[in-house]
Order: structure tokens, then C-alpha cells, then sequence
């Protein structure tokens, strides 16, 4: 029936066309492709389609409300149409000249003159073929002519730019163009060869600015992916003059020299991942010594009054990039050594610059931040306990040397130093912060009547109360102090920082509703006011993210969450400072407050098990016991959970993910995992998270970061890939990159929900396309989900065999099934015996696929136990239509398998079996199985085994 329709609406489709009706020709011959599957038919189809779309370009049609976005994409579809037909019949002519016409006009005129050239090949007498031959050649001709006339186009734009009577807009046009050359290997050899070094270097001495932006842009595009140029060019403008050119205050010009540094850095490294060989090998044999030159520069620039804030950001955020090793499986960390030994002590003098003092380097907001990150990869990358000796040692005597009981400067920039360390390798700020004197000297800044040394003061005691026992100290020593300061001073920078220690303090007690610091109702007033900051935009982002920071803490307080939930301003503030700082500002303790203030919104923390025996025994001892409070139940996170959606936390949570690995750290990266899937776990929720990209948002939390923050952002994606469409929740080809993080979830080291929920991801996945199920195979996940076929988990197994019931359609997996001496097909067998309907239906599906693939598997089916029969019997009477339908597609491939196995089973009851549900009418919901049951009739009526009834 739908063969025959296929074809009727191929005719109508030909009878449009002859009317020159190609919109109704096309909807034609699109409506027979989804009816047929014969191939010539559909060839026939997609050629037919593919000169409908020439044809509407050709007749203006494609000149639609988008212009020539319609036309390119009707060649483009023409183009897909014409090859579909080819895949099926490669000598199909018509179907490749239509594919060399659109080719053409998509300006591809090497691959259209391969598919005329074939059309030639096959027909040479035919002079349209011959015509279109010559024409493409003629024009593929002119393109390489005008490709390597590069040398003249290269000498005018360097006349244009350095004629000081040049328009501006010619001037713009000659240096976006040399830019664009350079960044092509041909055009950047062609400038490298025909003078340009020295043009571009009067280019830097013309100072003007678009000019010498034009020059270094240039220059980058010249060193990229090759080291003898990035050599030269090293040595031609030589490094203090790039280093000067990069100290400047143009935060444009500063950035470009930054990638300029950075191409060279990575062509002379190697990290331009190409390979050197013959001259270019034999030009630069080694390159140390340069980028030796390069990071003493960089380090130098660090310390210079003559660097600009801006200066200094990039030279930080180059050594950061370009100094610690990117995979710490490599054992050479001499770079890191290096730094240490020479460079140490400058990045910890950048650390301890405080803004207000005469003495201060230029800074930005962000310079203190990226030298502590800065501190923190260099300890990070150190190897053993001598070599994280030696760092601390360097700190330590920075730290006693700065202070002075004669220069209370000295003593700020003391504190200011360990407190830049605190936020860098917490651990060694903890060693620093047991320094004779270092506690009593912030203690003692707190109570300065100079507001410089409160605010030093106080951001210390902030980082420095990180631990309960310091808290402790503090709370002893520092919060009359703390709250005096609050109190008094008018100053809203220090005011905030005061509020922020506070609600540090306060919260040192954790989620234990019993070990409140504060009087009741005091972390309320401390939140509210913090809010009042977050939503105040005129205050400036640096003083903002404090009152983030605060919340950090006191949402530890179930009362002070449930009140920021239902704060949709205070909500959305936060959200868009997440979002700012991991864009435009980035800063790393922003990221990292705001997914802490989630996390604890969420309750997704880790909640130690709480055992009734252990607690009435800990009662008995009168040992302290952590009470819950009432608003930390599940109804209450789900509401919460519920307002931050409605809020747009996905949104932002999707930005903090794009943002730099330097601003987000591993620690970032598994709390906003703890989130998103907090988020997930209602699956009425899952879509709206999809809508806004948290699907794609997730794929890199689970490949980078902590092994927790994999693991939750992996059982983040199962929850996903269990109820969504793959192909809009993960578009493209991002969708093969979920596959590795949802078999590592088949491990027994993880929970059964766990188990159980990347199964269903991976059933959803493996049923969309074969190249899916080959990924699947080749992340060796079948040995797995067979292990849980074998389950004594009633779910697990059943989601195991549903997902095995897709990927036999694969051949490899078909393979493994067919090989000698397992017992993979006995087991399919079993489970399709089992009481329970689900795992039934889908052991069946596969049995029937199987069977269906290979005629050996029949024979092996009857083999793997002697209940295969009384099996097959009651798949073919089951009450599920489903189960019933796929037992009869098993008969059915057993009777075609052979004829002696056919007689076998029409020997048995089944032949009653078939009777009797052929012989019933084949309603709506019957129809498959009735239609199944006759065809296994009609196959024991070839073989001459029945006779039909007159």
C-alpha cells in the first residue's frame, strides 16, 4: 500500500514539475520519500527533489524574505539531495550533474568539477558535460591566479598604511586585510619573505594607535603554528619592546600584544601542536633560551611602576597560562621551579600592594586575584614535600622581613600578603597564618583608626576564618571588634567587609542547627542586609561581591535561604554578577561564592548518613548530636529548587560554565555539578533546563575537574539523556561526548540509582543511530550492561536489557552474540521467561532482532536451553500486545531460518498457537500482531507443511 502511494505521488510530482509547479513538486516527491523504502524508487526521488531546488533558484523563487540566504540554501539542499541519490547509485549522471550545478553556485568548483568530470567520463559525446568541463576550469584557473597574486596585494596595503595622506577608511580596510593574510600560511609567508618585518616595524614607530594594533595583530597572525618565523620576529622587535608595548594603558593594545606573546610562546613550546620538520627543524633546534628571556621579562613587568594595571593583568595571566604544567602527569615541572626560585617574591609583592598606599602599583580589580591564582597553580604543580618546603620558606621570610614595628605600612602589606595567600594554596595560607604575631597584627589593624588598616584587617580575618578552630580564635578575639567597626565606621567598603566577617563567624557552625555562633534572628539581619548590598548597583562590583561572599556562609542557615529564594531581585543581582565575572570581569571568587550560596539553596552538600542507634548512644554519653532544622526537609528544597528555576539560575549557571579554567577552578566546577543536578531531579524540570542549554553545559563538568564534580555531573546528564530528545538536548556532535561520562557510571563503586539511570540515558541514546551505538561499543559499556543484565535488582536488569534490546541492532554487538562458548543468547533467552511484562518485552526485542540478523542464532536460539520453546510459546499467548507481537517476529524468523527447524515447531503446539491469533480480526490494535501470526502461516504453507481451507 505505501509503495503504491510512494509511486502515485512520484507521478504527481513529475506532472507539477512539467507545469513548472516546483514548491508542489517538491512537497510531492518529499511525501513519497517518507512512504518508500525501495532504493531506485528512492534515488529516483531525491534526484527529481534536488532539480525542483535548481529550478526554484533559477525561477527567483529562492529570493525570498531573506534573499540570497534563500537561494545559497536551496543550492545547499539541491546539493544533499543529488548526493543521497549518488550514495545509492554512484553512476547515477543526472543525479550528479544537478550536484555539480549547485556545487558551483556554492562557489565549490573543485568538487563540482570531480562530479562533471565523472558526468564526461560516463557520457563523453555529451557536449554539455564538455562545455561545464571547460568553463570550471577556466574559472578555477582565474581563482588560483588571484590566490597567488598575494605579493602585489601585500606591497599596496603596506603603501596605503604608511601614507600618512590615506583616507581612514582605506587605512581600515589595508590593516583589517593584512590581518586576515597573516593569518593564512601562504599570505604570512608572503609577508615574511617580501619585507614585511621592516614595514611593520615602521608601522610600531608611527605611533599611532590603529596602526600599531594593525602591526601586532599582524605580527600574531605571522608567528602562529610556526617557529622560525615566531623566532625571527622574537628577535626583530625584541622582547623588552613587546613587554613595553604590552605595559601601556590601552586595554585593546595590552591584550593584543598579550596573544602576540602568547602565539609565539606556544610556536616556540611546541603547543602549536605541528610538526617541525626538515629546514624548519634545522632553523631552531632549540628554543629555552628564548622563552627563558620571555618569562624573566614577564616576571620583571610584574614589579614595574612603568607597567599599567592592564600591563600587569596580561603578564599574570600569560605566566599563569604558559608556567605550570597543563597535565601533571608529565614529570618536568623545571618551568614552575624556575619561577619559584626567581620570581616568587615579586608575585607575592604584587599580592601585598594595597590600593590606598603611596607605594601601590598600578593596579586593576582583578591584578591581586590572578597573582594569588598564580601562587596557588605554581604550589599546585610542585612535586614533593621539599619543593613545597622550599616555596614556604620564600613566603615565610617575605612575610617576617616585611614587618615593622617603626612602618605601619610594612605591617599592612604583611597582612595583605598572607591574605592573598589565603586565597591562593588555602593550606599554605593556614601554615603562614601561625607565624609569631600574624594573628594579633590583624587583630591589632582592626582597632587602627586608619581605614586603610581596617580594611586590610578585615579581609584577612575574612580568608583567615575559614577553619572552625580559627573561627573560634576570632570569634574570642575579633567579633566585638569586628561588630564595633560595623558599627561605626562610615565607610561602605569597610562596613561590607565587617558584615562579611560577621556572617563568616556566624556560620562556623555549618548546617548543625544547634551550634548556632549568633543570637537568634542575628544571621537573619546579617542576610538581609547583605541582600540590600547585592541588589544596590551603584555600588562597585568588588564591593558587591562581598555581600555574595556572606551569603556564601550564612546560607548555611535554613532560614536565611528560604528568605533569599523568595528575594527574586536580590536572585537576579546575583545572577548577573555570576554572569559579568565570568564574561567581561572575571573573577574567581564571585564564581565560586555564588555556587557555594547554590549549593547550600539546594541543600546538594554531602549529608553524612544519620544512624538512630549511634545518635541515641552519642545522647547517652551526652555527646553533641547535629540536629536538622525543619526547613532543610525535602518539601522545602524542592520549593526552593523550584524558585530558582523560575528565577533563571540555569541561564546562569550555563555563563559560569563558559568561563576561563583560570577563573573556574575544579572546586567551581563541582559545586555548579552538585547543582544542576539538584536541578534535575524533579524530571517535570529536565525540559525547561535543556531550553536553556544546561544540557550542553554539563558535557564539560563531566570530562574536567574533581572525580566528585564528574561523577555528579555525570549522573546529571543520565537524568537528562533519560527523558530528552538527545538531539535537542545535545545538539551536533556534542551529543558522542555524553556517551564516556554515562559509562562511567557503570561501575559498582557507584549507587544503584546511579547504575540505573545511566542505563536509561544510554537506551535513549543507543535507539537515535547506529553511530551512537558504535560509540557506545567502543567506550566498552557491554560488558557492563550485560553485568546488570545478570542483576538480582528488578529495575536494573530491566534497564539493562532495554538497553541491550537497541544495541543489538549494531553488528559488532551482533558479533559478540554469535561467538562460540558464552552464554549471551541463553540468557536473552531466560529473560524473556521472566514474570515481569517490562523486562520481558524487552528481552524479546532483542531475541527477535537478533534472530532476524543472523539464521546461526536461530539454530544457537534452539541449543541455549531446552525451555526455548515452552519460552517462545508463551511470548506468543502473552496479554501484552507488545510481548505477544515480538514472539510472533521470533517465530516467525525461526520458520524462515530453516526448513527441518520450521517442521519442528509446526510439529508443536505453536502451529495451534498461530492459528488461533491469525484467525482473529485484525482491529486497530491487533493489526501487527494478527498481520505477524499470518505471515508465519502463509511461510509453513511454502514449506508444504499446512494446506490453506478452502
Amino acid at each position: 500500500m505505501a509503495e503504491a502511494e510512494a509511486m502515485q505521488l512520484k507521478e504527481e510530482g513529475n506532472q507539477h514539475f512539467q507545469l513548472q509547479d516546483y514548491k508542489a513538486a517538491t512537497k510531492s516527491y518529499s511525501q513519497a520519500l517518507k512512504l518508500t523504502k525501495d532504493k531506485a524508487l528512492l534515488a529516483t526521488l531525491y534526484r527529481n527533489r534536488a532539480a525542483c531546488g535548481l529550478k526554484t533558484v533559477w525561477e527567483g523563487e529562492g529570493w525570498g524574505a531573506e534573499g540570497g540566504t534563500g537561494m545559497r540554501e536551496s543550492y545547499v539542499q539541491a546539493a544533499s539531495d543529488a548526493s543521497r541519490a549518488i550514495d545509492i547509485n554512484s553512476s547515477d549522471i543526472k543525479a550528479l550533474y544537478r550536484r555539480c550545478q549547485a556545487l558551483e553556485h556554492l562557489g565549490k568548483l573543485d568538487q563540482a568539477f570531480k562530479d562533471v568530470q565523472r558526468c564526461a567520463t560516463l557520457e563523453p559525446q555529451n557536449q554539455s558535460f564538455q562545455e561545464t568541463l571547460r568553463r570550471l576550469n577556466t574559472s578555477i584557473q582565474e581563482k588560483l591566479r588571484v590566490q597567488f597574486s598575494t605579493d602585489s596585494r601585500v606591497q599596496t596595503m603596506f603603501e596605503i598604511l604608511l601614507d600618512r595622506n590615506s583616507e581612514a577608511d582605506k587605512l581600515e580596510k589595508a590593516a583589517n586585510n593584512l590581518i586576515v593574510l597573516s593569518r593564512e600560511e601562504a599570505g604570512a609567508e608572503r609577508i615574511f619573505q617580501n619585507n614585511g618585518m621592516a614595514l611593520l616595524m615602521q608601522l610600531l614607530d608611527t605611533k599611532r594607535p590603529e596602526l600599531m594594533l594593525a602591526a601586532v595583530r599582524t605580527l600574531s597572525g605571522m608567528c602562529s603554528s610556526h617557529r622560525a618565523r615566531a623566532t625571527a620576529i622574537l628577535h626583530a622587535v625584541r622582547i623588552d619592546r613587546i613587554c613595553s608595548l604590552m605595559a601601556v594603558e590601552s586595554e585593546e593594545m595590552s591584550l593584543a600584544v598579550c596573544n602576540l606573546l602568547q602565539a609565539i610562546i606556544d610556536a616556540l613550546s611546541g603547543e602549536d601542536k605541528q610538526e617541525h620538520r626538515g629546514k624548519e627543524e634545522a632553523l631552531v633546534l632549540d628554543s629555552k633560551k628564548d622563552l627563558k628571556q620571555i618569562t624573566n621579562h614577564l616576571l620583571d613587568m610584574l614589579v614595574s611602576k612603568k607597567v599599567s594595571g592592564q600591563g600587569r593583568d596580561q603578564a599574570l595571566n600569560l605566566l599563569n597560562k604558559n608556567v605550570p604544567r597543563k597535565d601533571l602527569a608529565i614529570h618536568d615541572n623545571s618551568r614552575t621551579i624556575y619561577v619559584v626560585d626567581n620570581g616568587l617574591r615579586k608575585i607575592l609583592k604584587v599580592v601585598g600592594q594595597v590600593p590606598d598606599l603611596p607605594s601601590c602599583l598600578p593596579l586593576t580589580d582583578n591584578t591581586r586575584m590572578l597573582a594569588s591564582i598564580l601562587i596557588n597553580k605554581l604550589y599546585d604543580d610542585l612535586r614533593c614535600d621539599p619543593e613545597r618546603d622550599h616555596f614556604r620558606k620564600i613566603c615565610e621570610e617575605y612575610i617576617t622581613g616585611t614587618f615593622d614595628p617603626q612602618d605601619m605600612d610594612k605591617n599592612v602589606i604583611a597582612i595583605q600578603t598572607v591574605s592573598g595567600i589565603l586565597q591562593g594554596p588555602f593550606d599554605l595560607g593556614n601554615q603562614l597564618l601561625g607565624l609569631k604575631g600574624v594573628m594579633e597584627m590583624m587583630v591589632a589593624l582592626c582597632s587602627s583608626e586608619r581605614e586603610t588598616d581596617q580594611l586590610v584587617a578585615v579581609e584577612a580575618l575574612i580568608h583567615a576564618s575559614t577553619k572552625l578552630s580559627r573561627a573560634t580564635f576570632i570569634i574570642t578575639n575579633g567579633v566585638s571588634l569586628l561588630k564595633e567597626i560595623y558599627k561605626t565606621t562610615k565607610n561602605e567598603k569597610i562596613k561590607i567587609r565587617a558584615l562579611v566577617g560577621l556572617c563568616k563567624l556566624g556560620s562556623a557552625g555549618g548546617t548543625d542547627y544547634a551550634l548556632r555562633q549568633f543570637a537568634e534572628g542575628s544571621t537573619e539581619k546579617l542576610a538581609k542586609q547583605c541582600r540590600k548590598w547585592l541588589c544596590n548597583a551603584s555600588i562597585d562590583t568588588r564591593t558587591r561581591k562581598w555581600a555574595v561572599e556572606g551569603l556564601a556562609y550564612l546560607t548555611l542557615d535554613a532560614d536565611v535561604k528560604d528568605d533569599f529564594v523568595q528575594d527574586i531581585p536580590a536572585l537576579q543581582a546575583m545572577f548577573e554578577l555570576a554572569k559579568a565575572s565570568s564574561g567581561r570581569t572575571p573573577d574567581k571568587t564571585i564564581l565560586y561564592s555564588v555556587a557555594t550560596t547554590l549549593v547550600n539553596c539546594t541543600n546538594s552538600y554531602d549529608v553524612k548518613e544519620v544512624i538512630p542507634e549511634l545518635v541515641q548512644l552519642a545522647k547517652f554519653s551526652k555527646q553533641h548530636v547535629p540536629e536538622e532544622h525543619p526547613k532543610d526537609k525535602k518539601d522545602f528544597v524542592d520549593m526552593r529548587v523550584k524558585r530558582l528555576l523560575k528565577a533563571g539560575v540555569t541561564s546562569a549557571l550555563v555563563c559560569m560554565v563558559k568561563a576561563d579554567n583560570a577563573i573556574l577552578t575544579d572546586q567551581t566546577k563541582e559545586l555548579l555539578a552538585r547543582v544542576f543536578l539538584a536541578l534535575c531531579d524533579n524530571p517535570k524540570d529536565r525540559g525547561t533546563i535543556v531550553a536553556q542549554g544546561g544540557g550542553k553545559a554539563l558535557i564539560p563538568l563531566a570530562l574536567e575537574g574533581t572525580d566528585v564534580g564528574k561523577v555528579k555531573a555525570a549522573h546529571a546528564l543520565a537524568k537528562i539523556a533519560a527523558v530528552s530528545n538527545p538531539d535537542i538536548a545535545f545538539p551536533g556532535e556534542r551529543v558522542y561526548e555524553v556517551v564516556r561520562p554515562l559509562v562511567s557510571l557503570l561501575n559498582t563503586q557507584r549507587d544503584g540509582l546511579q547504575n540505573y539511570e545511566a542505563l536509561l540515558g544510554l537506551t535513549n541514546l543507543s535507539g537515535r543511530s547506529d553511530k551512537l551505538r558504535k560509540k557506545i561499543f567502543k567506550e566498552k559499556a557491554l560488558p557492563d550492561i550485560e553485568n546488570y543484565m545478570f542483576e538480582n535488582h528488578d529495575q536494573l536488569r530491566q534497564a539493562a536489557t532495554e538497553c541491550m534490546c537497541n544495541m543489538v541492532v549494531n553488528k559488532e554487538v551482533q558479533e559478540r552474540f554469535l561467538a562460540d562458548g558464552n552464554d549471551r543468547l541463553k540468557l536473552v533467552v531466560l529473560l524473556c521467561g521472566e514474570d515481569d511484562d517490562k523486562l520481558q518485552n524487552a528481552a524479546a526485542g532483542a531475541l527477535a532482532m537478533l534472530t532476524a540478523s543472523h539464521k546461526k542464532l536461530c539454530f544457537k536460539m534452539t541449543e541455549v536451553t531446552t525451555q526455548w520453546l515452552e519460552i517462545l510459546q508463551r511470548l506468543c499467548l502473552h496479554d501484552r500486545l507488545s510481548v505477544q507481537h515480538r514472539g510472533l517476529v521470533i517465530a516467525y524468523n525461526l520458520l524462515a531460518a530453516d526448513a527441518e527447524l520450521a517442521k519442528k515447531l509446526v510439529e508443536s503446539e505453536l502451529l495451534e498457537i498461530l492459528t488461533v491469533v491469525g484467525k482473529q480480526e485484525p482491529d486497530e490494535k491487533r493489526a501487527a500482531v494478527v498481520q505477524t501470526a499470518r505471515e508465519c502461516l502463509v511461510k509453513c504453507m511454502d514449506y508444504g507443511f499446512i494446506k490453506p481451507v478452502s
